[in-house]
């Protein structure tokens, strides 16, 4: 096998390819909301996750702590987020303002709006393969 070949055949490259078409697609999708899919994805798991530590957050959606920080940041500049001091004073945890709770509700129904498009020719058993692989690599 050629090198060509080889990289055209690479999991590492064809997912990162395939993580930026997605990204490109869907921050497109919710640029009129003034948010990215990483503070979409940000704002859920503060949602879901109400009292887990800040550090926490950031694993459970494999952001590093300088991204994570950067979009607290722009969330809090939005009135989308708060952050609160733990009960010991060290951790720190995030809640969703009345804004952020009003707008990930929005971009709930945006998300669901735009998955037939991006699921358009595949099948039901190719959904189902590429989610296990993902996740199995995640």
């Amino acid at each position: 096998m050629s090198m060509p070949e080889e990289l055209a055949d690479c999991l590492v490259l064809n997912t990162v390819s395939a993580a930026r078409a997605l990204l490109r697609r869907y921050d497109a999708r919710l640029k009129p909301f003034g948010v990215t899919v990483q503070q979409f994805s940000l704002l859920g798991a503060i949602r879901a996750h109400p009292e887990e530590p800040v550090a926490a957050l950031a694993q459970r959606i494999s952001l590093d702590r300088t991204s994570l920080t950067r979009n607290l940041d722009l969330l809090e500049r939005k009135g989308l987020v708060r952050r609160l001091a733990g009960p010991s004073g060290n951790a720190r945890f995030c809640a969703l303002t009345e804004a952020g709770d009003a707008l990930l509700d929005q971009l709930i129904v945006e998300w669901r709006k735009a998955q037939p498009g991006l699921l358009t020719g595949l099948s039901a058993d190719e959904i189902a393969t590429y989610l296990k692989v993902a996740r199995h690599l995640a």
